[in-house]
């Protein structure tokens, strides 16, 4: 089976729904993450700059490169396809703060059309989303590109996010008539692969342990309509 995620960032698979996909790997599946923020910017400014020099990076560093190279490792330890799309992430659109990030979508930042126009190439029987728990308006977009593509889609519960906020909500773009799933779970593999994103795990969990730690009472719950619930009933026969 063709097994696609589609994640914000490169991180945002792991951290959300990587022990699903480790399992599904492990049980012959073909694993694709294809991250949609991803494109290098040369000489960043102002807020999109801050991003990486709070983490205590240089200016001259390539920071989406060092981010892809992470993931890649993180991938492999999961046993899935990296694709990056090379699209750039919202403070390189617009976004001027923190909290512009969770502030809602920008009038003109229509990225979703280019994304809903690179997925739509993609042909798997078994799509991964997140539910856009916690607002930021990169996980809103991509939530919003693959909506509409009518896919059978499970929607993942966004991490740290939903760590942060157990009663987040999900973005108003996500389809109705979903019911609750769960498929088997590789969570030490998950915390494995999570290790391989030093750049930031202090930022988001304050360190490697501390990750470890929160993440092991993270179960993978996942939404999902009738035809990915029709395919994951498959998968038990």
């Amino acid at each position: 089976m063709r097994v696609l995620a589609v994640s914000p960032h490169l991180d945002d698979a792991a951290f959300s729904v990587g022990g699903t996909l480790a399992a599904l790997a492990a049980a012959g599946h073909e694993v694709t993450v294809v991250t949609c923020f991803t494109a290098s910017v040369p000489d960043p400014e102002g807020f999109a700059l801050a991003c990486q020099l709070d983490k205590g990076l240089p200016a001259d560093v390539d920071y989406l490169a060092l981010r892809r190279a992470e993931d890649a490792a993180a991938m492999a330890v999961l046993g899935a396809r990296p694709v990056y799309l090379g699209l750039p992430e919202a403070p390189h659109r617009g976004y001027t703060s923190a909290a512009d990030l969770f502030a809602g979508v920008h009038p003109g930042d229509d990225v979703e059309r280019s994304l809903t126009a690179a997925l739509d190439g993609y042909d798997a029987d078994l799509w991964l989303a997140p539910q856009a728990l916690g607002g930021h308006v990169d996980h809103r977009q991509v939530l919003r590109a693959v909506a509409p593509l009518d896919r059978p889609v499970l929607w993942w519960r966004d991490s740290p996010y939903v760590l942060r906020d157990p009663a987040a909500v999900p973005g108003p773009e996500l389809p109705d008539g979903l019911a609750e799933v769960r498929l088997p779970q590789d969570l030490d593999r998950r915390a494995d692969a999570c290790a391989c994103y030093p750049t930031q795990l202090g930022f988001q969990f304050g360190g490697v342990e501390p990750m470890r730690t929160a993440l092991a009472g993270l179960p993978e719950v996942l939404l999902a309509g009738a035809r990915a619930r029709e395919v994951v009933a498959d998968l038990a026969r």
